[in-house]
């Protein structure tokens, strides 16, 4: 199990593709090498040397990918079952009834729930983990010699992926297949790998055996990888990138020691005082419930629900940050946009400012959206893609008509920039012009730009590296601490929200498992769910 590590940029993907003859050419050049591949044959191959035949009977054979986001590598009009048939069809020259057994077989041994009914199922109908299953088996349905795993757990809970991980290294123990493992998490990459590979800006900075890299690193990158994970600092302390690694050419192998002894520090103490002004609530949520219809009759009757959000109620304290987390299904999500009236509530309070919110009219709820923003998930699908940034951050100054002439929503967009680290000069440049990270920044900028004194935070570092998710939780706190706005910051991952939060509030099935002070929650889970969540966090204990 070969672990292949670096952020987004670094070139790991470029690497796993060309392995494959994925990369698109033109404008993708090799200019030089060779890619030696034995699999079945005794006499390696080169595969850059290969016809598009050959590799064809290659790729997804001998050599299998899973890509990092399922949902974009399953086909959407096809069902999951017919999309491993035809794998094992295209390269076994099987018949159809023989290749349905096998996906049918396939599918338990990836350990996904009632098999014969996920073969009827298609992509959508699935959650993230049971889709990510469904690529693995895709994967293995030839027996590969090689598997190649792109950034396969990034976006999943800490429970999920620890399940992931599991199986992946179960399959190549089972059939002694090869595995390069990619991934920018160090974390995942000590769970999982035999040997690591670094990679900065394209090239190789240091390889060897994962325990001799990670007890003692020996490039600045690799020490900056280790050290700007938030499971490794206490709240409130700033969290280092890589960056400052990079540019400092004294020896700083004693903070990754003195890092580590942190973690053991903050795992069994830690200051519990609530970091807050005050304690007065500036948001009560009252026996809140979010229904949506899970069974009708012929006649559409609705006769059973699923509860995405039942019976909650908890206080959110004027200029606390309030973490909630838990895994995927669990309602988080769907808690934070029903507390903007995104999402309808079936019944309860939402009483903001003396102002129940499920009761308030369109006028009303338009007013006060000023003093309420929400960050998603995912910055590229929350920006209009034919709008400029300065655009994007500017209409909501509009809309709410704040600043009334042109020039001066300008100049307020170009400090927002600058707030959130930026260049004044990507005010004309649109979405894709930019990075995960940048784009985040720039959905932060829009968020604040009516200078709210309440804001939803939905998964918004979730996918990003660990060096720019440092960056991201900095600049959160900084902001955070200039413009005095209150936080509820969701988030699948409990070291991140044990990091930023003052209290925790644990969500499962709908309903509240657990809420207290962020170091209690962490330090002295009392709930059974809570402890699996905090045992599912990658660590590294060399």
């Amino acid at each position: 199990m070969l672990a292949i590590v670096g952020e987004s940029g670094s070139g790991k993907s470029v690497t796993a593709l060309s392995v494959l003859g994925l990369l698109p050419s033109p404008p993708a050049k090799y200019s030089s090498g060779e890619i030696l591949f034995s699999g079945a044959n005794e006499v390696p191959v080169d595969l850059l040397k290969q016809t598009p035949e050959v590799m064809q009977s290659i790729r997804g054979n001998q050599i299998a990918m899973i890509f990092q986001e399922p949902m974009t590598s399953l086909n959407p009009v096809l069902s999951c079952g017919t999309q491993v048939m035809e794998v094992i069809q295209l390269h076994k020259k099987t018949s159809r009834d023989e290749a349905k057994r096998k996906t049918i077989e396939l599918f338990s041994k990836v350990k996904l729930p009632d098999p014969e009914n996920i073969f009827k199922r298609y992509p959508h109908q699935l959650s993230g983990g049971q889709k990510q299953r469904v690529m693995i088996a895709v994967a293995m349905s030839c027996n590969p010699s090689l598997l190649i795993c792109d950034e396969p757990t990034t976006a999943l809970d800490v429970t999920v992926q620890k399940t992931i991980l599991q199986l992946i290294r179960d399959l190549q123990q089972e059939e002694n297949m090869s595995v390069i493992f990619i991934t920018h998490d160090l974390g995942v990459v000590a769970e999982i790998a035999d040997r690591a590979i670094v990679l900065y800006q394209g090239q190789i900075v240091e390889a060897g055996n994962v325990k001799d890299i990670f007890s003692n690193p020996q490039h600045p990158y690799t020490r900056g990888l280790l050290l700007c994970r938030p499971v490794l600092h206490t709240k409130g302390e700033r969290l280092p990138v890589v960056s400052d690694f990079i540019e400092t050419s004294e020896d700083t192998t004693h903070k990754v020691q003195g890092a580590r002894d942190k973690v053991q520090e903050t795992r069994t103490g830690g200051d519990n005082e609530m970091n807050v002004p005050d304690n007065i609530p500036l948001m009560r949520i009252e026996k809140l419930n979010v229904w949506y219809p899970a069974a009708k009759t012929f006649f559409g009757r609705t006769i059973d629900y699923n509860k995405a959000v039942n019976d909650v109620s908890f206080d959110v304290y004027k200029g606390e940050t309030l973490g909630l987390v838990g895994e995927s299904g669990c309602g988080k999500t769907t808690l934070g946009r029903a507390l903007l009236r995104l999402i309808e509530p079936v019944s309860g309070k939402i009483i903001f400012n003396g102002l129940d919110l499920v009761t308030c009219k369109a006028d009303q709820l338009k007013e006060l959206r000023k003093d309420i923003q929400i960050v998603f998930q995912d910055p590229y699908s929350s920006l209009n893609p034919r709008l400029t940034i300065g655009s994007a951050i500017s209409e909501a100054l509009k809309v709410h008509d704040i600043i009334a002439t042109e020039r001066q929503r300008k100049e307020k967009v170009m400090e927002l920039l600058e707030k959130v680290n930026l260049s004044t000069t990507f005010f004309e440049r649109y979405p894709h012009e930019f990075s995960g990270g940048q784009r985040q920044r720039i959905v932060i900028a829009r968020a604040l730009s009516l200078n709210p004194s309440f804001v939803v935070f939905d998964e918004s570092v979730s996918a990003l590296d660990v060096s720019v998710q440092a960056q991201v939780l900095n600049l959160i706190n900084d902001l955070k601490n200039e413009f005095g706005f209150t936080v509820i910051f969701i988030s699948h991952d409990l070291a991140v929200i044990r990091y930023i939060s003052d209290r925790i509030l644990v969500m499962n099935k709908g309903e509240i498992e657990e809420i207290g002070l962020a170091e209690e929650i962490y330090n002295h889970p009392e709930k059974e769910y809570t402890k699996r969540l905090i045992a599912a966090i990658p660590g590294i204990e060399y």
